[in-house]
């Protein structure tokens, strides 16, 4: 309504908790991914294997570069992507939403407040932002501590069957030192389970698929919004089969790592962000008077006069003392409607 104030909501926490709780759990979330992948803070898990298993002596692929879903290309997908959609989908919310720009939140004083847009804009990413990192954790912490092979863990390794005395496939060799390739190949080889890959796909595309699911609002198709969804699940489905054709993953490996980032993507999506809805304000409902109040209202007399259809006993109670009478509240200017008044005259 025009002249309206907007409404104000009154804040001196939103800062502090921003700056000293959630910047500082997001660094020390950083941190820990990064240790994970490029530090040898924790140190893999050796497993061992058995001698000519076909299953981990599938040809060597290649760097991760050369693989036809490099890092660079799926860390770029899972970044994008998700911020655009987010960034589309909050624009054209607001400026079709004029209830959100009336909204807004005092930081300290009149001078300083957000505005409902980038508060969306800055929770919602920064939860995905979360999220991506924490997926890295999970992903990196499920090689490190199970140390699983890939599928081409003997071609790198180079184990020496004779010197292992290797006689069967059924012989089971636990030797640490039993790979004589390179060490940074053999390492890397380790860590197979969950596939990380497909744990930052998998993640990506569900928050982006929910947040299109319960944000986005097209009127007059019912196919365009699972043709949007399903499109961006498309990629993530890609990179799992790239990563079990190229033998790098297993496919227990990809399916635990679909599991990891859809499990992180709906928990942000549902307990942290709370499906994407805002607190929108809430409208004053007009309710009826209290029945203590009913008596101070003026009433005006008329005269009653008998309906033949009416019985004798029901005309009684609705009658005053004085029995010609029949009092009704007054209402100015408004014509009451009543069985006790004959409307033939």
């Amino acid at each position: 309504m025009a002249g309206q104030k907007p409404d104000v909501k009154h804040s001196l926490s939103i800062i502090p908790c921003f700056v000293f709780v959630e910047v500082v759990i997001m660094a020390g979330t950083v941190v820990l991914a990064y240790h994970f992948e490029y530090a040898d803070t924790f140190p893999v898990h050796v497993q061992g294997f058995f001698c000519y298993d076909s299953a981990y002596a599938k040809p060597f692929p290649g760097p991760e570069d050369l693989s036809r879903a490099p890092p660079v290309l799926v860390y770029s997908l899972v970044t994008v992507i998700p911020t655009l959609t987010i960034l589309a989908g909050e624009l054209t919310a607001f400026f079709l939403q004029s209830n959100w720009r009336e909204e807004k939140t005092i930081i300290s004083g009149d001078c300083c407040y957000f505005n409902p847009l980038l508060r969306r804009i800055v929770r919602f990413l920064g939860v995905y932002s979360f999220g991506l990192f924490t997926t890295t954790i999970f992903a990196n912490a499920g090689q490190v501590v199970t140390g699983n092979q890939t599928p081409h863990f003997l071609t790198v390794c180079r184990p020496n069957y004779t010197a292992l005395g290797c006689l069967s496939s059924t012989q089971y060799v636990a030797d640490k030192r039993a790979c004589s390739g390179n060490s940074m190949l053999v390492t890397a080889a380790r860590k197979a389970f969950p596939s990380k890959d497909a744990a930052l796909s998998a993640y990506s595309a569900i928050y982006t698929v929910m947040y299109i699911t319960l944000v986005f609002k097209i009127k007059g198709s019912r196919l365009a919004k699972p043709s949007i969804c399903l499109a961006l699940l498309c990629p993530a489905f890609l990179v799992g089969v790239v990563r079990v054709a190229e033998y790098r993953n297993h496919w227990s490996d990809v399916l635990a790592g679909f599991v990891t980032g859809g499990a992180i993507a709906a928990f942000l999506v549902t307990c942290v962000v709370n499906n994407f809805q805002s607190r929108q304000p809430a409208t004053k409902k007009t309710l009826p008077p209290p029945p203590d109040k009913l008596a101070s209202v003026p009433v005006m007399v008329l005269p009653c006069v008998q309906s033949p259809l009416e019985k004798i006993t029901e005309l009684r109670s609705r009658m005053s003392p004085d029995p010609g009478l029949c009092i009704f509240p007054a209402t100015p200017d408004v014509l009451i409607p009543s069985r006790s008044v004959i409307s033939e005259v």
